[in-house]
């Protein structure tokens, strides 16, 4: 994928995006929350050290648990700490699959608090809505003209 930049006089200039996009989301206890998303994507982490575990997600994103403690200090002083804001829904994670309600039954029986079930969305998704046990948005979708009834 090429992103068209604006150079500083008005001219642009095509960089090449490598590799696959990493969505992070930071968490209170990694050791918890690798188990929780372990069993909700049925599979185990690609990467899992002290401070980031890392799940393949489809598509070829990755999926990466960093513990509040490690972004706070990357972050520094500067910015206010995710961890004051423990239990405020700070991201939302979408997962396009082939059966949204076997997912969301999986993470409500890890411990995941639901939101909203399986239900046909406006926007031509189903989809089913809990939140993770760091109260990020999950959500389990698929297009509604592929659900299975």
């Amino acid at each position: 994928m090429r992103a068209r930049l604006p150079r500083v006089r008005g001219e642009t200039t095509c960089l090449a995006m490598n590799g696959h996009s990493h969505l992070i989301l930071y968490v209170a206890d990694q050791a918890r929350s690798r188990a929780f998303y372990s069993a909700v994507l049925g599979s185990p982490p690609r990467l899992d050290v002290p401070g980031m575990t890392e799940f393949e997600l489809p598509g070829g994103a990755v999926l990466g648990l960093m513990p509040d403690c490690a972004i706070e200090r990357l972050l520094g002083p500067v910015l206010p700490k995710p961890s004051t804001a423990r239990g405020v829904p700070r991201a939302e994670l979408c997962l396009l699959v082939d059966d949204p309600a076997a997912f969301h039954a999986r993470a409500l029986a890890v411990g995941a608090a639901e939101l909203s079930p399986l239900s046909r969305r406006s926007w031509g998704h189903a989809a089913a809505y809990s939140l993770d046990p760091d109260a990020h948005v999950l959500v389990f979708a698929v297009e509604a003209a592929a659900r299975k009834d």
